[in-house]
């Protein structure tokens, strides 16, 4: 890979060669483009003019490509879906690019980016030109879904910070930002319909200090929500750089901020609060037809916000101890042909049932369901898609049964887990996973794969790809999701676009060490510049210490040789 290193693209492209000399980008230099490229050409002119205080002259295209543009994108159907080709000095003096698609268009557009230099990454000219290396690449991702999951929903964040997230994932070529909008612990989503859920749901009285089993409260109200103009911004900002916005609406279990605003909805009687503590509540919603026409009701509002084709629907950590406890829902479990062995109602099956109601409403407003992995079952229709966090068995089951799939897995993919061992690590919750385990992530292993040989038959899903989460609750702001985020999410993103389930990555390994190097020279200079206040690789600034915070520290080897592939929840 050494030929990658003087370039410092991260993904690391399929193929690159550099060359003698460089492209300066003078003012007032031109750029052409198709329709169909417009939207990331458009992007690229404005971040350039921006960070370098010039003017990028856009040019008309009729039809036929004027070959005296300095900077030209233009389509290429040889190349694979979301695939480029960068000659950067070919013809001399101008940078050529070429993509499948408009997905393409966007990662080369990125990669442009990287080639400028740190300076590229900031907000105004600060006396820097844009040279670019004269070079070739060619590159295309290993797979669509290329993800992160912000939430926002265990701490809220202002929408500059939101647009900011998306801009980051985007400049590390991921395609999907899920946005987990609600959950026991506020709701941020604006219903028109149902305008209790945040006036009541955005907010809860206080939070919890480090670990819930501490029982630490700070004594400080804490919310916010985001108006349907808000989220319909964030979708245009994120699909401008190429990015789909997948939103998340959390059922039947993790929905304790929606009881408090319409508590008949919930499984137990009396009233609710929002909840000020992490961890799993078995408050949750009664699986009755009312709560289905309420959550209708909410995702086509959903639906008229957001244009990606999947929403979540969450599914998972919904305990049913609440069901059991009503005859009315024992026999409604029966009455749906849903029995034990001992022929009484088997409440369990409701779960799968009250999922499967949602995700047929929306295939009817053309999307498709998405659901974590507790979500899978007989019930679940074919066409919704599982996300799966708490192993690879439940994966390739999921497989087995035709639904496409995401890996997720917590042992890796967590980011809110610890980087680290040591003891200033800041709420030291999880698995510890540095930079390079993450790098090292497989999104459905070649060992793991040649142990399930039903997941090469016809009617078998298929991998979409992988996503990375950052959970809120030990993260309270901008800065400390910085801090969990990165570096860690810029080697996920490496190792998604380029996963071949064939290992190679591996800690200590040779491709572990240029990348680690290849970081260090030239990706975190760019996230410093772009004001990133990252985890550093040798530990945390004092700044980033939470001192007598208690976190949860868990042991991955003891719970692997526990669960194998399985995996075992927290």
């Amino acid at each position: 890979m050494s030929e990658i290193t003087p370039l410092g693209l991260l993904p690391a492209p399929a193929r690159s060669t550099r060359l003698d000399g460089a492209v300066v980008l003078a003012d007032r230099c031109t750029l052409a483009a198709p329709p169909g490229l417009a939207p990331a050409a458009r992007w690229w002119r404005r971040v350039t003019e921006e960070a370098f205080g010039i003017d990028v002259v856009p040019v008309r295209v009729d039809g036929v490509l004027d070959d005296a543009a300095d900077v030209a994108f233009v389509v290429d159907g040889s190349l694979p879906p979301g695939g480029y080709r960068l000659a950067v000095g070919e013809p001399a003096g101008r940078v050529r690019v070429a993509s499948a698609d408009l997905d393409g268009a966007h990662a080369a557009a990125q990669a442009l980016r990287q080639l400028a230099g740190p300076p590229a990454y900031r907000r105004a000219a600060a006396g820097a030109r844009p040279v670019l290396p004269a070079c070739t690449v060619e590159d295309a991702p290993g797979a669509p879904w290329r993800g992160v999951l912000l939430d926002v929903a265990r701490h809220f964040l202002p929408k500059a910070d939101v647009l900011r997230f998306v801009d980051l994932a985007a400049a590390h070529r991921l395609s999907v930002v899920q946005l987990h909008l609600t959950d026991d612990q506020g709701w941020r989503f604006e219903s028109r319909r149902y305008p209790l859920l945040t006036q009541v749901g955005a907010w809860r009285a206080e939070s919890t200090v480090g670990t819930w089993r501490t029982g630490t409260r700070d004594g400080r109200p804490h919310g916010g929500f985001y108006t349907a103009d808000d989220l319909r911004e964030v979708v245009a900002y994120a699909r401008e750089r190429g990015v789909t916005v997948v939103p998340e609406i959390d059922v039947p279990g993790h929905v304790q901020s929606a009881l408090a605003a319409y508590p008949h909805l919930a499984a137990r009687p009396g009233p609710h609060e929002v909840r000020t503590t992490w961890g799993i509540s078995d408050d949750v919603l009664a699986p009755t037809d009312e709560a289905v026409a309420f959550f209708r009701d909410v995702l086509d509002e959903v639906c008229d916000v957001f244009d990606a084709p999947f929403v979540g629907l969450g599914g998972d950590e919904a305990p049913t101890t609440a069901w059991q406890e009503r005859p009315d829902l024992v026999e409604r479990a029966a009455a749906l042909g849903y029995r034990t062995a001992d022929g009484t109602g088997d409440v369990a099956r409701l779960h799968g049932w009250f999922l499967a109601r949602l995700a047929e409403h929306l295939r009817g407003r053309g999307r498709r369901a998405v659901v974590w992995d507790e979500g899978f079952g007989p019930d679940l229709p074919r066409d919704a898609v599982v996300t799966c966090w708490r192993g690879w068995s439940v994966a390739a089951d999921a497989l087995a049964a035709g639904h496409d799939v995401v890996l997720a897995p917590e042992q890796v993919t967590y980011l809110d887990h610890r980087a680290g061992d040591g003891p200033d690590e800041p709420v030291p919750v999880g698995f510890c996973r540095t930079v390079e385990d993450v790098y090292a992530f497989e999104p459905l292993p070649a060992a793991f794969r040649a142990t399930r040989p039903d997941l090469d038959g016809p009617t078998a899903g298929r991998v979409l790809g992988a996503q990375a989460q950052v959970w809120t609750e030990h993260l309270d702001s901008g800065r400390r999701v910085d801090y969990a985020t990165y570096p860690r999410l810029a080697a996920f993103a490496e190792a998604v676009w380029s996963a071949t389930g064939d290992g190679g990555r591996e800690p200590g390994g040779a491709a572990s060490r240029e990348f680690l190097d290849r970081l260090a020279a030239a990706h975190l200079p760019r996230l410093d510049a772009y004001g990133v206040e990252y985890r550093p690789t040798g530990g945390p600034h004092p700044w980033q210490r939470r001192p007598g915070v208690a976190g949860h520290p868990r042991d991955l080897a003891a719970e692997r040789a526990a669960g194998g592939w399985a995996g075992v929840g927290g």
